[in-house]
């Protein structure tokens, strides 16, 4: 339906048959993907590894919410998109940032560091990429920077 209305993305994406990843493929549509509400609701995960074999861009979002997926922290659906969808961690963190810019038509403005591009950054605690998926039950960030400005640093222990 998301690809019949030339939707940017379809949202809350969670079941697609073969023919609605197609579809998505066809219209580029981005798929956004909610895998903390899986886990939370005891669901099936989407068929992202389907999804982007095909050709779907696909966004990761934590669909923060009291029903269904109460979970603040962006690296507990990182860790479940490579668990469970079988991404590899360059693929979860480009699902979460530049393909989650796109998602919402502002890819030009934000979502990878370049040139002219709005500097929301976040800064991890961790000698490389594979360390935020290992360690998803902590939280790794050390900094978060929104238009260049520090906005907040670590607390606590990890």
């Amino acid at each position: 339906m998301a690809a019949a209305a030339h939707c940017i993305s379809a949202e809350h994406l969670i079941q697609a048959s073969d023919a609605g990843i197609h579809a998505l493929a066809q219209a580029n549509v981005i798929a956004c993907l909610l895998p903390a509400t899986s886990f939370c609701l005891d669901k099936n995960y989407a068929r992202a590894r389907d999804m982007i074999s095909s050709g779907v861009a696909a966004a990761i979002c934590t669909d923060f919410n009291p029903g269904s997926s109460p979970n603040l922290n962006l690296q507990f659906p990182m860790y479940l998109a490579c668990l469970k969808y079988k991404l590899t961690p360059a693929e979860a963190l480009t699902a979460v940032t530049l393909n989650g810019a796109a998602a919402i038509n502002l890819s030009a403005q934000i979502g990878s560091i370049e040139p002219g591009k709005q500097a929301d950054i976040v800064v991890w605690d961790a000698p490389d990429l594979d360390y935020i998926f290992y360690r998803y039950g902590s939280n790794l960030v050390y900094a978060v920077l929104k238009n260049g400005n520090l906005v907040d640093t670590a607390r606590g222990t990890r």
